[in-house]
C-alpha cells in the first residue's frame, strides 16, 4: 500500500489539465515568468524612490517595465493553452457526452490551428520587418527614445515564437483528441 506522500506526489505530477510533455514544459515556465513580474515590480519601486525621494528619475525603468509586462502577457497564451485554461463555453462542453466532447475538441483544434497559422504568418512578417532593414541587413527596431532599447523587435519575435508554440500545442492536442478512446464511456453505467 502506497503511503500518503507518494499519492500526493503522483497526484501533483499527473495534473489532468496538462496533456503533453510540451504542455508540461510550457506550464513549468510560468514560475520563471512569475519572477519577471516581481522584477517589473522592483523596477517600478526603484523608479518611484529614485524620482520622488532622490529627485533622480531614470530613463530606462519605464521601458523595461513595459517590456517585461508585455512579454509576460504574450507568454500567457501558451501557458493558458498548456493548462487547458483557454476560453471555452463550459455550459455546452460539460453537458455533452464524452464522444461529443471529443468531437468538440477536434473541431476546436482545427479552428485554432487555422487561426494560429494565420497569426504565425503575420508574426513572421512583423518580426522580420522589426529585425531587418529593407536591404536585408540585421537591425533591431528600437523604441526611438534616448535609451532606444530593441524591445519592440524582441516583443515581435516573442509574438511569433508564442504563436508557433501554440500551433504546435494545438497539433498535439488534436492528435490526442483523435486517439482518445471514448467507446468505454458510452457503455451503460451498470456495465463498468
Amino acid at each position: 500500500m502506497a503511503d500518503t506522500k507518494d499519492l500526493q506526489d503522483h497526484a501533483e505530477s499527473d495534473d489532468p489539465e496538462i496533456r503533453t510533455g510540451l504542455d508540461r514544459a510550457v506550464a513549468g515556465s510560468s514560475r520563471f515568468f512569475a519572477w519577471a513580474i516581481f522584477l517589473a515590480f522592483l523596477i517600478t519601486v526603484f523608479e518611484v524612490i529614485a524620482r520622488y525621494v532622490f529627485d533622480a528619475p531614470t530613463y530606462w525603468a519605464h521601458e523595461s517595465t513595459i517590456f517585461l509586462i508585455a512579454a509576460i502577457f504574450l507568454v500567457g497564451g501558451p501557458i493558458a493553452l498548456a493548462r487547458d485554461k483557454h476560453i471555452r463555453v463550459r455550459m455546452f462542453y460539460d453537458s455533452v457526452s464524452p464522444r461529443n466532447r471529443r468531437r468538440l475538441d477536434i473541431a476546436n483544434s482545427l479552428v485554432a490551428m487555422v487561426f494560429f497559422a494565420g497569426l504565425a504568418y503575420a508574426g513572421w512578417i512583423m518580426s522580420w520587418k522589426a529585425t531587418h532593414t529593407p536591404g536585408g541587413e540585421i537591425h533591431l527596431e528600437g523604441t526611438g527614445t534616448s535609451w532606444n532599447p530593441p524591445t519592440p523587435a524582441l516583443l515581435k519575435i516573442l509574438v511569433f515564437l508564442c504563436v508557433v508554440v501554440m500551433f504546435v500545442q494545438t497539433v498535439m492536442h488534436l492528435v490526442a483528441a483523435l486517439r482518445r478512446d471514448v467507446s468505454a464511456s458510452d457503455r451503460p453505467t451498470g456495465d463498468r
